[in-house]
C-alpha cells in the first residue's frame, strides 16, 4: 500500500512538472529595454524569428536589436555584451565606438546630424552643413525640456570614428545611426539655397557749400553716388526626425519668406517649433 501511495505521488509531480515546462516561455530582451515574450522559432546569420505567446503570427527581429534570449530550458545566449560602466570604461581600452554598445542610455537623448546644404544645385562645403547644425543645436537646447541635447562636436566625432559621412548616410538606417550615437532621437536635415534674383541699388547725394545756396556764381559744391548690388535667394529648409526603432516621427519642408543667404535661421527654427522635440 505504501509502495503504491509512492508511486502515486511520484506521477503528480511528474504531470506538475511537465504542466510548468509546458507554460515556460523564451524571453526576448532588447537592447532599448523591451522583454518580448513568446517562442523563438528560427535563428538566422543577422535575425531571429519569434512569436508572441498564444499567437501564430511570426515576427523578425534583427540580432543587432537584441541583448540576449533565455530560453524555456533556462539557457542563455547572449547576442550584444551590455555597456560597460563609466568607471569600467576608463580601466578598460576605448571600443572606437562610444556609446553604441547594448543598452546604452539612448532615452531622452537628441542628436543633430551635419545638415545638408545645397547652393544652386552644388553641394556647399562641410564648413556650411556645421554652421547649420550648430545653429539647430543652439536652439533646441533652450527648448528640449526634459530632452538632453547632445552637442555637435560628440556627434560628429561618433559618426566619423563609425565612418559615417554626408556621402555614405544613405548606407545606414536610421536605427543604426541611433545606436551609433547613444540617442533616442535624429534630427535630418537639409538647407537648399536657389538664387531667384539680383538688384542694383544706387543713391547719390549733392552738398552745396556757398553761403548763399545755389544763386551764388562763387558757390561750389561736391556730388557722390553709390552703388550696391544685392543677391535674393530662396531658402527651403527640409526636417526629419527619426526615433531608435527607425521610424520617421516628424517631416516638414519650410520656404523662408525672407531672401538672404542666412534666411535658413528663420524658416528652420519655424519647423523645430512645430516638431514633437520642441518645448517652449
Amino acid at each position: 500500500m505504501k509502495q503504491l501511495f509512492a508511486f502515486l505521488i511520484l506521477i503528480v509531480l511528474s504531470i506538475t512538472s511537465q504542466a510548468q515546462n509546458a507554460t515556460k516561455n523564451d524571453v526576448v530582451l532588447q537592447l532599448n529595454g523591451d522583454e518580448l515574450t513568446g517562442k523563438v522559432t528560427e535563428i538566422t546569420d543577422d535575425a531571429v524569428k519569434f512569436m508572441y505567446a498564444g499567437e501564430n503570427l511570426s515576427y523578425t527581429i534583427k540580432k543587432a536589436d537584441i541583448l540576449k534570449i533565455t530560453y524555456a530550458s533556462g539557457r542563455v545566449e547572449v547576442f550584444n555584451k551590455p555597456q560597460l560602466s563609466a568607471s569600467s570604461q576608463k580601466s578598460s581600452p576605448a571600443s572606437g565606438q562610444a556609446d553604441n554598445g547594448a543598452l546604452s542610455d539612448h532615452h531622452n537623448r537628441i542628436a543633430i546630424l551635419p545638415f545638408g546644404f545645397v547652393r544652386e544645385g552644388q553641394k556647399a562645403a562641410d564648413e556650411m552643413s556645421n554652421v547649420v547644425q550648430n545653429y539647430c543645436f543652439t536652439f533646441l537646447s533652450k527648448h528640449a525640456g526634459v530632452l538632453q541635447v547632445m552637442d555637435t562636436r560628440t556627434t560628429n566625432a561618433r559618426l566619423i570614428k563609425a565612418g559615417v559621412t554626408r556621402e555614405n548616410i544613405e548606407g545606414f538606417t536610421m536605427d543604426d545611426i541611433c545606436n551609433i550615437l547613444g540617442v533616442e532621437f535624429v534630427v535630418d536635415g537639409t538647407v537648399v539655397l536657389t538664387k531667384v534674383a539680383q538688384q542694383t541699388l544706387a543713391n547719390a547725394s549733392y552738398s552745396d557749400k556757398s553761403k548763399n545756396n545755389r544763386t551764388d556764381s562763387k558757390s561750389s559744391g561736391y556730388s557722390s553716388a553709390n552703388t550696391y548690388n544685392y543677391e535674393n535667394y530662396e531658402t527651403t529648409i527640409n526636417v526629419d526626425v527619426y526615433n531608435d526603432k527607425g521610424n520617421n516621427m516628424f517631416s516638414q519642408s519650410r520656404k523662408s519668406f525672407f531672401k538672404t543667404q542666412d534666411a535658413y535661421q528663420n524658416a528652420l527654427e519655424y519647423v523645430l517649433k512645430r516638431s514633437p522635440l520642441y518645448s517652449k
